[in-house]
């Protein structure tokens, strides 16, 4: 029996079974093997003939969004809409193969944007290229799920599912829970909140699965039994997600306005160029990116060249990206901005920054 008939075989089985609470151990335990057979399925066979082409492209720019989604949903008419890059589109499915980069010039950052081959149901286990596919948008700083409006619940659905079964969280912050294997000393459990999903016993259990036996858990927050394999797994990447509705133009104006009001959902037509400065605004939100100006002493701000940092950045991080020697030389600051109680400030080193602030470096 293959991994793959393995896999089929517990999903058939947690369908299956009733949920109550005579039968949230056995279900702890057969999501604890299913969630070790995957990470036996994504590790690579050791036997594997001769290399292949690469599919992986290097990271450039400020940031990194894959798209992803089915194939014939518009990603290929997106990239080339959004940067200058110029990918195959065509009526016809699979028409992209390979990784294709394109860059986004938005507010005087640089996005990559990386056009991926069209997922197929079943990608996940390594069908059409999906692995691979799924390798890259791991690498990613956001997803933007590409869907068709006129099936889009049910290609959601099922792309999430692929996404979920090879550690990807889509909009799920990481599981507030505090987990140590030890060398001795047996399981120690507690948690500071009252828990409604999981026990003792079946923490204990889903430990046994992977053959922990002395370790230390704590709960800060009430969590599943899914998240809790997740802290131990531990190689989950958790990331926002957009989910982009395409092809509205085919719809009913109350179908459009039902899937614009969704969570983390943008309607557009790639084909008529509907919504697509509104789409770039909630991308820039959802990276959660800060332009920093410079001013030498003297002169005015220089605003043709931007620092592109991440929300919550200090003056540490602009000194940084500046020059790997100015943080040890750093006196003070004097910063512009919204950041400020009054402008200029003088700042030390820890100061975080906002959008478009202009700062000023004194040297020692």
């Amino acid at each position: 029996m293959g991994i793959l008939d393995k896999i089929n075989e517990i999903e058939k089985e947690i369908a299956r079974t009733q949920k109550n609470k005579a039968t949230e151990y056995h279900l702890g335990l057969l999501k604890a093997k299913l969630a070790k057979y995957r990470a036996q399925l994504l590790e690579p066979s050791k036997s594997s003939a001769g290399k292949g082409e690469g599919f992986d492209v290097m990271k450039s720019g400020d940031a990194r969004v894959a798209l992803i989604g089915f194939p014939s949903v518009g990603k290929s008419t997106f990239l080339s809409l959004m940067t200058s890059t110029a990918s195959e589109a065509a009526s016809y499915e699979f028409t992209t193969l390979t990784c294709i980069p394109g860059v986004i010039e938005y507010k005087g950052a640089n996005i990559q944007l990386l056009d991926l081959p069209g997922i197929i149901e079943g990608a996940a286990q390594g069908k059409g290229r999906g692995r691979q596919v799924i390798a890259v948008a791991r690498t990613a700083d956001v997803v933007i799920m590409m869907l068709d409006a006129t099936k889009g619940d049910v290609q959601r659905a099922l792309l999430e599912k692929e996404l979920e079964s090879v550690g990807i969280r889509l909009n799920k912050s990481k599981p507030n829970i505090y987990f140590k294997p030890k060398k001795g000393g047996g399981m120690s459990f507690n948690s500071t909140v009252p828990l409604t999903q999981c026990s003792e016993k079946l923490v204990q259990l889903i430990l046994h699965e992977y053959k922990i036996f002395n370790a230390e858990v704590l709960f800060r927050e009430d969590c599943s039994p899914d998240d809790f394999i997740d802290v131990i797994v531990g190689n989950r990447v958790y990331m926002p997600c957009l989910y982009v509705y395409n092809k509205i133009d085919q719809i009913s104006m109350e179908e459009v306005d039902r899937l614009a009001r969704r969570s983390n959902s943008v309607v557009v037509s790639c084909g008529m160029k509907l919504n697509l400065d509104f789409l770039l605004e909630m991308l820039w939100e959802y990276l959660a990116l800060t332009c920093i100006y410079t001013k030498k002493r003297g002169q005015r701000p220089d605003f043709t060249e931007a620092i592109i940092l991440r929300r919550g950045a200090s003056v540490e991080h602009v000194c940084h990206r500046i020059h790997r020697t100015l943080a040890s030389q750093f006196k003070y600051a004097l910063v512009w901005g919204t950041s400020t109680k009054y402008s200029p400030q003088r700042v030390g080193l820890t100061h975080v920054i906002e959008h478009e602030d202009v700062i000023q470096i004194v040297k020692k």
